[in-house]
């Protein structure tokens, strides 16, 4: 079983309750589930959102659409996905965050397939970042996590920032980063503020959205 975890929240400081935002009657999660979904090769999708009463909405909308969920620390990002790691039994899974609408489910396939061809901890497109924001993919061994929370000294920074810990001990582990053959870190394909839903809408809006590559969204925003 090849599991995606969407992390998301309702709580975000820049842009409150984005995830919910409306495009076309539909919230970005859904976006995001949607592209995700898109994906050859991942077999199920998890939104781990927290149990904030703002998140009650959130969950809401999951159970509408039957989307697995799971509500856990709103902080401790690290614990939600060491506890669906478990719930589920997983050896390993896909980090997505639900901000990311223009996920390329090409990327993800990719990402995937080299984790499963080569024994590693960690393969990532963002260490170091060649392409934009917003269509970042991680692909986590689950044990690895599972032993990084049982360390008593790690920060509330890397319990919050899930893969920090990673990229700051990077000699510890096997890390495999893939890269795109230019780079576009420059751009921005995330939603972060409200500039950000206002540039990448009329794209969302578009009937064939779900089809378009993360280059073909980028020549339209840009």
């Amino acid at each position: 079983m090849t599991v995606a975890i969407i992390q998301a929240r309702t709580s975000s400081k820049r842009l409150p309750n984005k995830v919910m935002k409306k495009i076309n009657n539909q919230p970005l999660i859904s976006y995001v589930y949607n592209r995700v979904n898109k994906s050859k090769k991942i077999t199920k999708i998890i939104i781990a959102c927290s149990k904030l009463k703002s998140d009650d909405q959130l969950v809401k909308f999951c159970k509408l659409k039957k989307y697995n969920f799971y509500r856990g620390s709103l902080n401790n990002v690290l614990n939600r996905y060491v506890c669906v790691s478990k719930k589920h039994n997983l050896k390993y899974f896909v980090r997505i965050t639900g901000d990311s609408p223009c996920i390329d489910p090409l990327i993800i396939d990719r990402a995937i397939q080299i984790f499963k061809t080569k024994k590693c901890d960690l393969v990532t497109n963002v260490h170091p970042r060649s392409y934009p924001i917003g269509v970042s993919v991680e692909v986590i061994n689950s044990k690895i996590i599972i032993d990084i929370e049982k360390n008593k000294k790690i920060s509330k920074k890397n319990k919050e920032h899930l893969t920090s810990y990673f990229y700051k001990n990077d000699k510890k582990y096997k890390i495999i980063n893939f890269k795109d053959k230019k780079n576009y870190s420059q751009y921005n394909l995330a939603i972060d503020k409200l500039k950000d839903l206002k540039n990448i809408k009329p794209v969302l809006q578009h009937k064939k959205f779900l089809t378009f590559t993360w280059k073909k969204i980028l020549k339209l925003v840009y």
